[in-house]
């Protein structure tokens, strides 16, 4: 369990009792975390990394492309014979922005509205439940179809369509986490006191709420970056530069897949294990901090 502290209201995980286990984070979350710092890192820093560049051709005289991985291409070549590893690298900072920006999108609006729901109830409860239904029942394909097709397919367009689609999970999140602080007694002596509303959310509810949404965050990316690649598959994905599921495309012939598959799983495996060490780091956190789903 977890209880709020008595002089700052924020939830803390209480001291383990006779006969209790104590929930420990484990390696795993750590190990999950280094992998998401080092892929972070290496997109930052990859204008300055010794990497080949991702859109030169390494053409070998005499022979043809693509080429396998070797010691020259870690990852090996595409068809152009650009070097796939330094492609992976620079693609991560197209797919980590989209991801980053669309559930920071979705937690500071759908968190707000969640917040604002739980806490005042009544009607504004009843009317953000009906925008969070509505998001929740309209096609997110055919919403991405929709906004793309209206404005363009540029990089902050697409992270705000993904974030418009996080708005409803995150926000009836908030709502539940907001509605089991609401009435607990840090809450009621700072009514008491006379503090005003928007104090009472910023400085007592909001630390509470933020330690399940955390978990939801990483989570939500997760979800953002495997959207993003499903938009690329369908022509939808950013129109200038490449992400990881623009790379994944680029292989994915039939042609391709049986006579270069490495085109596609290079990326596919980072894809895949970044996806894993958020998906495993988020669910982690909610086991450590008694996160329930239930309330959703």
């Amino acid at each position: 369990m977890s209880e709020p502290s008595a002089e700052t209201g924020v939830t803390v995980p209480m001291a383990a009792e006779p006969g209790r286990v104590q929930r420990r984070i484990g390696i795993g979350f750590w190990l999950s975390m280094s992998w998401i710092v080092l892929v972070v890192l290496a997109a930052v820093l990859a204008p300055w990394l010794p990497l080949k560049d991702p859109d030169a051709n390494y053409i070998v005289t005499g022979t043809r492309p693509p080429y396998g991985p070797s010691w020259t291409h870690p990852f090996g070549t595409d068809q152009d014979a650009r070097d796939l590893f330094s492609r992976v690298i620079f693609g991560a900072r197209t797919s980590l922005i989209i991801g980053f920006v669309a559930i920071s999108f979705g937690m500071i609006i759908g968190g707000g509205l969640g917040i604002i729901a739980g806490y005042y109830r009544k009607w504004v409860d009843r009317t953000i439940s009906v925008v969070m239904l509505i998001l929740l029942s309209f096609p997110a394909l055919i919403l991405a179809i929709l906004i793309t097709s209206l404005i363009d397919r540029g990089l902050f367009t697409i992270s705000v369509t993904l974030g418009i689609l996080a708005i409803a999970p995150v926000g009836r999140l908030a709502r539940a986490a907001t509605l089991s602080f609401a009435e607990r007694e840090f809450v009621t002596a700072a009514r008491s006191l006379g503090a005003s509303n928007g104090r009472i959310i910023v400085r007592e509810l909001l630390p509470n709420v933020v330690i399940p949404m955390a978990a939801l965050a990483l989570l939500g990316m997760a979800v953002a970056i495997v959207a993003e690649g499903g938009l690329a598959f369908l022509g939808l994905s950013i129109e200038k530069g490449f992400t990881w599921g623009k790379l994944i495309l680029y292989g994915a012939g039939a042609r391709d897949l049986e006579r270069a598959p490495w085109i596609s799983f290079a990326p596919i495996l980072v894809l895949f294990i970044t996806v894993l060490a958020l998906n495993y780091a988020g669910d982690r956190i909610r086991d450590y901090f008694d996160v329930k789903e239930i309330s959703l």
